[in-house]
């Protein structure tokens, strides 16, 4: 059987993932995702009411006209998991299939939200829930399954296409956690069994190649917290933190430990009401009955007004702007646009690292100068990361053993670390390990 690999987006830079496997007839495309940054630097870009063209010459979503090169049917669109990454252009290329979206229950309802919101195109794809551990037939040959993985988010899987000619393992985003805050652990036994029964090429995310080590779980991040948190214990003016609105486990975390300390958590920003909404919808996890969420604009400002009125010292407000996003809550907050005051000595923990990119960065940079200008004190990086280390990518390799090997999810210096680390297992660049572009097709097996 023909087995090719075109890959679409993600491999020049992060954001807007997109792979397509062609195995005989049958093709399988593998996220469909947005490089947010390409519409952060316009002002008051509504994705929603753009043109799928005008965002693939911004390079906002992937170009995914080389799909037509594919001699195939494409059977199934499986995003791995729900961040913006690599949903968020679903609602813009997705109708042009005549495929089901196939994911996990809680990226199906993100996938869900994010048709509902757009309002250019008609998205009609069936939407299929499939949950870790599961499979399903593509064709008459193949079979998709997916493997639970831990990630930044919840209910992330690693997809694997079993073909005649072996498994195609898409690798896209995780960590090693075998102790998560939510849901099960990152299934290596099965990764192992995979590796046994043969895999023709292993598709992998090179965010963190280049560091030492092994990524901390998730019950780390979770102690770091708690131990900032007490800390400020006694602290009688106001607290207030940031994360990934998508992050459920670092948010419960956080809501946790409001409640330790004595104050009343309140979660405040479109995404975080939106997430956490959904999560505690679907039973991932159990709020406390009296969690405020609050996304419209109107409500977080009440929300602020009465947290003024009745003493900064009895809230803990949880809100979106972690990355300096212009129009999210914490920027405002900074810029003096909300009711809530910042007073010197007030503290703005950063439960979140900001993205290696230069438009995250600098408005990072500016959002923690101008909280600094009233007084704030920042406690930063109370965090760990979603991405495999140098010792996840060495286990990983060493399971599943493949054939061959392609970096994604990086630009060219991204990937170097990686290239280097699969060299130094036996791989050669040009031979089986496979260093490509947006736009390119890999011929593995004729």
């Amino acid at each position: 059987m023909e087995v090719e690999i075109a890959t679409i987006g993600g491999y020049e830079a992060v954001g807007r993932q997109m792979t397509a496997v062609r195995a005989g007839d049958d093709v399988v495309i593998f996220d469909m995702g947005l490089n947010l940054s390409k519409v952060l630097i316009h002002d008051n870009v509504e994705t929603e009411r753009m043109h799928s063209l005008d965002l693939i010459d911004m390079g906002a979503i992937p170009d995914d006209r080389v799909m037509s090169d594919l001699e195939g049917d494409v059977k199934a669109i499986v995003p791995t998991h729900g961040h913006l990454d690599h949903i968020g252009a679903i609602s813009k290329l997705a109708h042009r299939y005549d495929a089901p979206i196939v994911a996990s229950p809680f990226t199906i309802e993100l996938v869900k939200q994010q048709i509902k919101s757009e309002e250019k195109f008609g998205v009609q794809n069936d939407l299929v829930k499939m949950s870790a551990g599961e499979t399903m037939s593509i064709g008459e040959r193949n079979e998709l399954e997916f493997v639970n993985v831990t990630h930044s988010i919840i209910d992330a899987i690693n997809p694997v296409l079993h073909t005649p000619e072996g498994a195609v393992v898409y690798g896209l985003d995780k960590r090693m956690d075998h102790t998560p805050v939510i849901g099960d652990p990152i299934d290596m036994k099965r990764f192992r069994e995979i590796g046994r029964e043969g895999v023709l090429c292993y598709i992998e995310d090179c965010t963190n190649a280049g560091r030492k080590g092994r990524t901390p779980s998730e019950s780390v991040a979770r102690r770091h917290l708690k131990d900032v948190m007490t800390s400020i214990e006694d602290y009688d003016g106001g607290i207030v933190a940031t994360t990934f609105s998508s992050h459920i486990a670092r948010v419960k975390s956080l809501v946790e430990f409001a409640d330790d300390i004595g104050r009343q958590p309140v979660l405040l920003g479109r995404s975080m009401e939106k997430y956490s909404g959904t999560a505690e919808r679907l039973d991932f996890v159990d709020f406390p009955e009296d969690l405020g969420m609050y996304g419209h604009r109107k409500s977080v400002d009440r929300t602020f007004k009465r947290i003024m009125n009745e003493g900064k010292e009895n809230f803990f407000p949880i809100v979106t702007g972690h990355q300096g996003e212009p129009r999210a809550m914490l920027t405002r907050m900074g810029r003096g646009e909300t009711p809530y005051e910042l007073d010197d000595g007030d503290k703005v923990l950063f439960s979140a690292r900001v993205i290696p990119e230069p438009t995250n960065e600098g408005q990072r940079y500016q959002s923690e100068k101008l909280l600094g200008m009233q007084g704030a004190r920042i406690y930063d990086d109370i965090h760990v990361s979603g991405h495999l280390r140098q010792e996840g990518h060495y286990e990983m390799l060493d399971a599943l053993q493949p054939k061959n090997v392609i970096p994604a999810h990086q630009s060219l210096e991204g990937f170097a670390p990686y290239v280097d680390l699969a060299e130094d297992m036996g791989y050669k660049a040009g031979r089986d390990l496979h260093i490509t572009r947006n736009g390119n097709m890999i011929k593995l097996t004729e």
